[in-house]
C-alpha cells in the first residue's frame, strides 16, 4: 500500500533504482523495465518518458535502445523523481489543505506535521546512488 506517494511515483523510484543497479548508459526498454519489475508495460513506457522529458532519464532509440540514467546517480535525489511524477505540494502545504496554515496560525496537526514533513524531506534528499545496495536485493526478490 503506498502512503507517501501515487502509484505511478512509486514505480517512477523503482524503475530509477533498477537503473541506477545497472551500469552507467546501459540501456533497458521498458518491457525489461516493466518485466524485472512486475508493472505493465505501457504504464512503466509512459513513467519511463516523464522521467525523460524532466532530464533525470535519457533515452536511445532503436534496436539496442531504450531508457538510461540522464545524470550520475549521486546527483538524482529522490525529491527529483517525486517532483517530476507529483510534484512536491504534499511536503509543502497543509495537511489539512488550509490555505492559511502557518506557524502564527497553525491548524489542529501543524505542529506535528511539520516535525513529519521535515523527516520526509530529509528522506527525499537521499539519492539513488546512496540507495543502490538495498536496491538491488529489493529487485532481486521481486
Amino acid at each position: 500500500m503506498t502512503v507517501i506517494f501515487s502509484k505511478k511515483a512509486e514505480i517512477a523510484i523503482k524503475a530509477m533504482l533498477f537503473l541506477a543497479t545497472k551500469e552507467p548508459e546501459a540501456c533497458y526498454d521498458a518491457g525489461t523495465i516493466s518485466k524485472e519489475l512486475q508493472i505493465p508495460k505501457m504504464f512503466a513506457a509512459k513513467i519511463m518518458q516523464e522521467l525523460v522529458y524532466s532530464g533525470l532519464l535519457n533515452s536511445k532509440k532503436g534496436k539496442s535502445g531504450g531508457f538510461f540514467l540522464g545524470k550520475n546517480g549521486h546527483d538524482i535525489k529522490l525529491e527529483e523523481i517525486v517532483k517530476a511524477i507529483d510534484g512536491l505540494d504534499a511536503f509543502t502545504s497543509c495537511v489539512f489543505g488550509f490555505p492559511q496554515c502557518s506557524d502564527e496560525h497553525p491548524c489542529p496537526v501543524h505542529d506535528k506535521w511539520s516535525v513529519i514533513k521535515g523527516d520526509l524531506l530529509n528522506m527525499l534528499s537521499m539519492t539513488i546512488s546512496e540507495m543502490k545496495e538495498k536496491t538491488i536485493d529489493k529487485i532481486d526478490s521481486l
